[in-house]
């Protein structure tokens, strides 16, 4: 089933609102899709304006920064270890972003968004943090 974002049918009171015209494509939505931790998996979209977008499905290796030298690697992603979205998100190892994730360089921080963006980008947590 679509998911559609245009304006609801009945009103805050209640009430119906009168129907002026039918729905639009532009107001369909999209299912969620949740990026996991496995082999890398890359879904392409088209949006509007015949641009696309791109949707990591699942990876295992992030683009990660260290604040403190400005250097970034790519590095292994071994764990989810906390995702405040939803506490069952780590159980299922699910990546959003604002998860902290446990990498071969460390814990770090989410700070793209991989359904949106198709990549995963982190930040290296400073040891105080942890």
């Amino acid at each position: 089933m679509a998911v559609w974002n245009g304006r609801a049918r009945r009103k805050s009171t209640g009430g119906r609102y009168v129907q002026s015209r039918k729905k639009r494509r532009f107001e369909v939505g999209r299912e969620k899709q949740f990026t996991f931790l496995g082999q890398h998996s890359v879904k392409l979209y088209r949006t509007k304006g015949g641009n696309s977008k791109s949707r990591v499905l699942s990876d295992d290796v992030a683009n990660v920064t260290d604040a403190a030298t400005g250097a970034t690697k790519r590095s292994k992603i071994i764990t989810v270890k906390q995702n405040s979205a939803n506490p069952n998100f780590t159980q299922r190892n699910i990546i959003n972003k604002g998860a902290v994730i446990q990498t071969e360089l460390g814990l770090a921080t989410v700070t793209s968004r991989p359904g949106q963006d198709g990549v995963i980008n982190a930040i290296l947590m400073p040891p105080e943090q942890k």
